[in-house]
């Protein structure tokens, strides 16, 4: 099993784009072979902050996940609507490497 954090940072006014996108994006991902779960949290302290918590079979699964099509219209959108750097980790039982 593989669990992937991405703590992102969002303009305040993009605010409601992102979650839209983050929305359409989180229900074609839960179809996904090898999915197990894809949330996506809203700080209550600090409404910039989003925090996707995903769970994955095994890392094979994540590879036809980052070049799909719903993963590359989020994107977009995404992209955009950044304030900073995303923080992704990738956590497995041997280690956690952060991106």
């Amino acid at each position: 099993m593989i669990y992937v954090v991405a703590t992102l940072t969002v303009k305040p006014e993009t605010r409601a784009e992102f979650i839209a996108a983050a929305t359409a994006c989180i229900a074609e991902t839960r179809k996904e072979p090898g999915n197990i779960a894809y949330d996506l949290h809203e700080s209550v302290t600090d409404p910039s902050k989003m925090v996707f918590v995903e769970q994955w079979e095994n890392a094979d699964a994540l590879v036809p996940h980052r070049t799909a099509d719903h993963m590359k219209a989020f994107g977009r959108v995404a992209v955009k609507c950044f304030a900073a750097p995303p923080r992704i980790e990738i956590i497995t039982p041997a280690k956690v490497d952060v991106r």
